[in-house]
């Protein structure tokens, strides 16, 4: 795409080829937040928020997101992935995805019947070992 010819105008060229394939103009992050973000967000909105860390509930849309950043920048001439494309994402990651684990499953804690024996029976062993430690004692009083 970039060639020149002039002698003169090569530094301006290479100025311009440079620009192009460092990144692009700020039409492309507006086009970006204007026609991806947009979809994605109301995407995002019909969907239960306890499910954004859900990878099933979210792939397809995620990849939409994805495709629609390429091929905005494939439109307007602009590499992909760039440096705005990076900080979009990193901006999408931090409104929708902050509170999910990083193996994309939500943490949480299990139900009351399975939690519950973990918690009574150790505190059930605790006192009766206590118990235990505490009738033996006053039992061996009297046979010293």
């Amino acid at each position: 795409k970039c060639s020149c010819s002039a002698r003169n105008v090569f530094p301006v060229c290479v100025c311009v080829c440079c620009v192009s394939a460092l990144g692009c103009s700020p039409d492309y992050e507006y086009a970006i937040e204007e026609f991806c973000l947009a979809k994605f967000r109301l995407d995002m909105q019909e969907l239960d928020q306890r499910r954004w860390c859900s990878w099933e509930d979210t792939v397809e849309l995620y990849g939409e997101l994805t495709n629609c950043t390429f091929l905005v920048a494939s439109k307007m001439d602009c590499f992909w992935p760039n440096r705005l494309v990076d900080e979009f994402f990193i901006r999408v990651h931090r409104h929708y995805f902050h509170d999910c684990s990083l193996s994309g499953r939500l943490l949480r804690d299990p139900p009351n019947r399975i939690l519950g024996p973990f918690i009574v029976v150790p505190i059930l062993v605790t006192l009766l070992m206590t118990a235990l430690v505490v009738w033996r004692s006053k039992r061996s009083e009297g046979i010293v």
